[in-house]
């Protein structure tokens, strides 16, 4: 309705007189902030990753207050070009381990009983095979925080490398030489991420205006939305003490410029349509904003409530995603909703050039030749066959998810094979299969008993008691399994219920938390997921009004879950050889794809009730899919492209995580949005709002 008087925010935010001051004072403000204020920072704890209430966390917990806590372990393995390892060759090996053990604070002398059958005639640190072809050390690495343990480990490795002995090569593996392998992922992940996300950005931002200026407007804005959100969320993070880890600000940078260029794609097509109706472009602004309020406030408020489930995990630093991207979602719908109109509006209606929008120019809504209306005139004429195909077809690609299995193995965990890991499966190759990542068993009980309990379960190669104080005993156990197999894993099991009968014992070591953090995840699943269901379910109730079409929209977003899964697991098996899904990954893509996948639902289904006002529910819902059609799919090519973009680390629970919702968001917009929610609608008709009624 040309005549529709806007409210008086809507107003102030794009009147003559008071834009440049919207648009001036947050964007100074945010820049003062991110110039002056950094982000926040915090040491990090070897729990943070690990379930709150598991057996393996209490065993790091209790491990650490170890007298002498070694912290975690470096395993340097040495190998024979060709040939065998001779007597001084290995005097050598004696002399470089003696000196490292005592830099790092440990013991000098003495074998480490690592199991397996080592050379004759032993007396030094190092361990050498019975073939002679490999050698290994257990090195204590004592770090402060990742960054510190990353350092140590390469300066080990380069101390290592300019020590080797003629036709030696040497590699450094271990649970501190995967931890630093991992952290390397992230080693200037974030500018790469960002510089990615913008690109991609600005890359769709250009192709949908198909302006040389307009782009530039909502870029900068998100940019700025963007940086100001890294620095408020680590400093909230912070200030609460809740943890965070490397890939926190990375994922919060892509959701913060998807979310936030899919609300500017909405605004602005709400705007070139108003600027055909209007002459003023400030009216036009105002009554575009005040209709894309509701739906942007409605979007973010469900995206903020679904990321402070987050918040009930057991994982401290997926509690830490949770916050800090719910902080992100905030700023950026603030940003979009207020500084972004004010912004655009500042300028005249050439930054649309080459296509300036004119009054009397035909609005996208009453557009007869555009694509989203022939589309929907094709699902006007047959509903109920669209409802059953998409429905069968979204079934179909579910089915996949009947296969999946969750828990990567250690050597899984990467793209591409750092030297850690290429190290352990050659370790494996000349020594017991576990040596790389013994099970620790930690005790305030009698460590005698503990370690005979433990040393009498089958599939544990070797066991000793490795550090003693204060009461509290360490005892490696080696398992005769490849870590991360379902037999190394078995073998947890069963010394857990070696020691089940000892009150203060707790079991840990890298199987084990792999274990616990698949069940813990089960656990954290079983809670969020309904959780952030019900807030979505009644996100829409309040919204619009109605019982049967929130119904429908939310069983259509667990519908586009189920279909992105099953997709994207016969993507990983077939195309990139993944055997299995990391464990975090199903609640975090959940998580994605429901509360961002709700925004289109809003989009679209917020119009067609503004459309059916006037022209009734089945005209009304045509008339939506061919005014947000565009802007649906544009929005979401753009945020599926935004998380693919995850891709550019070289870890594969990124890669997942990004590949699940690439492919969620782009069945959500181009088949669920666009076809299987007006047919539902063009099917049940009033039924659909029932029992509001929004004719008459």
């Amino acid at each position: 309705m040309p005549g529709h008087q806007p409210p008086a925010p809507a107003r102030f935010v794009s009147g003559r007189r008071t834009a440049w001051l919207v648009a001036l004072v947050p964007i100074l403000l945010a820049l003062a902030i991110i110039a002056l204020v950094p982000e926040g920072e915090r040491d990090t704890s070897a729990v943070d990753s690990l379930p709150a209430g598991a057996d393996s966390t209490f065993a790091v917990e209790l491990a650490e207050q170890l007298p002498e806590d070694d912290g975690q372990v470096a395993i340097v393995l040495w190998t024979a070009a060709t040939g065998e390892i001779d007597q001084a060759a290995q005097q050598d090996l004696d002399a470089q381990a003696i000196e490292l053990l005592s830099q790092e604070g440990g013991a000098e002398g003495g074998q480490p009983d690592q199991g397996g059958q080592p050379a004759d005639g032993q007396t030094g640190p190092v361990v050498v095979s019975e073939d002679r072809t490999a050698a290994f050390a257990a090195i204590p690495v004592t770090s402060i925080s990742a960054t510190d343990n990353i350092d140590k480990v390469e300066d080990l490795r380069q101390q290592l490398r300019d020590d080797a002995p003629d036709g030696l090569e040497v590699q450094v593996t271990g649970p501190a030489g995967i931890q630093a392998d991992l952290g390397k992922v992230f080693d200037g992940a974030n500018l790469r991420l960002l510089l990615s996300t913008a690109g991609v950005v600005a890359l769709l931002l250009i192709i949908t205006y198909r302006s040389p200026v307009l782009w530039l407007v909502p870029l900068t804005v998100v940019g700025i939305a963007d940086r100001l959100s890294a620095i408020v969320a680590t400093n909230v993070l912070q200030a609460t003490g809740v943890a965070w880890d490397e890939s926190t600000i990375g994922i919060l940078s892509v959701l913060v410029f998807g979310a936030g260029t899919d609300y500017a794609l909405l605004l602005i097509s709400r705007y070139r349509d108003e600027l055909k109706r209007e002459d003023s472009r400030h009216l036009a602004m105002a009554r575009a904003v005040s209709r894309t309020a509701e739906a942007v406030a409605s979007s973010s408020i469900t995206v903020v409530l679904g990321l402070l489930t987050l918040l009930l995990s057991a994982i401290p630093t997926t509690r830490g995603l949770g916050l800090a991207c719910a902080v992100g979602v905030v700023i950026a719908a603030t940003f979009a909703l207020v500084v972004l109109p004010a912004a655009l509006v500042l300028f005249g209606r050439w930054v649309f050039w080459p296509k300036v929008p004119h009054v009397g120019d035909t609005v996208l809504v009453d557009s007869d030749s555009s694509l989203w209306h022939r589309v929907g005139d094709a699902v006007a004429r047959r509903p109920r066959t669209f409802v059953v195909g998409t429905v069968l077809a979204l079934a179909v690609l579910a089915s996949g998810t009947l296969g999946i299995t969750t828990g990567l193995d250690p050597a899984d965990q990467f793209l591409q094979k750092p030297e850690a890991i290429s190290a352990a499966e050659r370790l494996g190759e000349s020594f017991p299969a576990g040596t790389s990542d013994p099970v620790q068993v930690v005790t305030r009980d009698t460590s005698e008993q503990v370690l005979s309990a433990v040393e009498a379960v089958e599939g544990v190669d070797s066991a000793r008691i490795t550090t003693t104080g204060d009461g509290i005993a360490r005892i490696d156990a080696v398992p005769d399994a490849d870590p991360g197999s379902d037999a190394a894993q078995a073998i947890v099991v069963d010394v857990r219920a070696a020691v089940a009968d000892f009150t203060d014992t707790h079991v840990g070591g890298g199987d084990a938390e792999a274990l616990d953090a698949k069940d813990y995840a089960a656990k954290d699943r079983l809670l969020i997921l309904p959780l952030i269901l019900l807030l979505v379910l009644g996100a829409l109730l309040l919204l619009l009004r109605s019982i049967v079409a929130p119904l429908l929209l939310v069983a259509t977003v667990v519908g586009t879950y189920a279909a992105s899964m099953g997709a994207s697991w016969w993507l990983f098996q077939g195309v990139f050889g993944f055997e299995a899904m990391d464990t975090g990954v199903p609640l975090l893509a959940f998580l994605f794809l429901v509360a961002l996948g709700v925004d289109y639902n809003i989009f679209l289904v917020t119009r067609a009730g503004e459309e059916a006002r006037e022209h009734g529910t089945r005209k009304g819902m045509l008339r939506a899919l061919t005014a947000t059609g565009g802007v649906i799919t544009s929005a979401g090519i753009l945020l599926a492209a935004v998380f693919a973009v995850l891709g550019v680390l070289p870890l594969v629970v990124l890669a997942q995580l990004g590949a699940i919702i690439f492919v969620g968001v782009l069945l959500d917009t181009l088949v669920v949005r666009t076809v299987l929610v007006p047919a539902l609608a063009l099917t049940l008709d009033e039924k659909f709002w029932w029992p509001r009624k929004v004719t008459g």
